[in-house]
Parts: C-alpha cells; sequence; structure tokens
C-alpha cells in the first residue's frame, strides 16, 4: 500500500454539495447530513490498513461529535473493480459488524472525491455551519496505535468551532493509502 498525504487545501474554502446513495440506495445530500453546528466528511473505505485503524475511533468520534451538533458522513470513493472489499455490498456488511452510526455512502463515480481534492483514506474534512471548511487533517497523532495518542486534533477542532474559539490555521495531513482512481470515472 504507497503512504499518500492529504492535500493542503485553503481553510474557509465553501465546500460543494453533494448527492450520494448509501449501498441500499437510500440517497443523501450534504444538507441532510449536516447537524446545527456544521459537518464532518470522511473518505474512507474497507482495505486501507490506515483506514481500518481508525473506524473505530472514528465511530466514537463521530458519536460524541453528534452530541455537540455536528453531523458525520463517511464517503467511499474506492468503487473500483481491482478492490473487491470496498464494493457496496462489502459497505452494507461492514456498517452492520461495525455498528456506523451514520451514512456511509457510495462515491460510485469518484465525483464528490475530485470535487473535494481527496487524496488518500482516510481524507478528513470538518466543515461549519456555511460550508466552510474549517479543518482538514488527521484524526489524531498516532494511526497505528490508540493507545500512544498524545492529541486529539481533530476532536480539538470541532471543540474549537463548536465553541466559537479559532481552530489552529496549521494541520497536520492525514495519511492512508492512495485512492484508487478509475481510468474511466
Amino acid at each position: 500500500m504507497a503512504l499518500i498525504e492529504s492535500k493542503v487545501l485553503a481553510l474557509g474554502t465553501i465546500m460543494p454539495s453533494f448527492s450520494l446513495a448509501d449501498p441500499s440506495g437510500e440517497r443523501y445530500t450534504l444538507e441532510d447530513i449536516k447537524g446545527a453546528e456544521g459537518t464532518l466528511i470522511v473518505f474512507t473505505c474497507n482495505h486501507c490498513p490506515y483506514a481500518l485503524a481508525i473506524w473505530p475511533r472514528l465511530i466514537r468520534l463521530a458519536i460524541q461529535a453528534g452530541e455537540d451538533g455536528i453531523g458525520t458522513v463517511a464517503i467511499n470513493p474506492n468503487i473500483h473493480p481491482d478492490y473487491p472489499d470496498d464494493q457496496p455490498e462489502k459497505m452494507a456488511e461492514k456498517m452492520v459488524d461495525w455498528g456506523i452510526p451514520f451514512p456511509y455512502l457510495v462515491d460510485q463515480d469518484q465525483q464528490v472525491a475530485r470535487q473535494y481534492g481527496a487524496e488518500c483514506t482516510p481524507d478528513i474534512y470538518l466543515l461549519d455551519q456555511e460550508n466552510r471548511l474549517v479543518y482538514h487533517g488527521r484524526l489524531d497523532d498516532n494511526w497505528k496505535n490508540e493507545s500512544a495518542v498524545t492529541r486529539r486534533e481533530l476532536w480539538e477542532a470541532i471543540e474549537a468551532m463548536v465553541n466559537g474559539i479559532p481552530i489552529s490555521t496549521r494541520s497536520n495531513p492525514s495519511i492512508g493509502c492512495s485512492i484508487k482512481w478509475r481510468s474511466n470515472a
């Protein structure tokens, strides 16, 4: 697996809306997912070891953030024939197995990932109420070993945003496997 970092994006950028379906075909838009205080969007998948390592933490953080008015969505752009573990039917299994309490959507044509400038899984975006990008970086400071985490950077950004405190403009990129781009997407 090739290690890729997320792109540096300009904070304050208004991120585009989307309309994507979950594995059962139920459609969601950004407006459907948005919480009263903002939205957490994570481009992720089922097979990448970096994504797999943080899924349990992401689920717990999303529940905690939901209590503070943050809506969460996971989007899988790796719908590629060479990666069967990332197919929608496998996503549906993971939703049940992991107890994912938020929508896990299929980016079939990879257009949403392209519009957001996503590069890797996981690639994490925190948006305010106006869909402005306020944080783009990693979940915490140790993707591999949760017990070694000393800074929960995404949670710090969520708390700051919810409490009206300026969020640091300096963030560490997320790291993970490259998105499996299809040449015809």
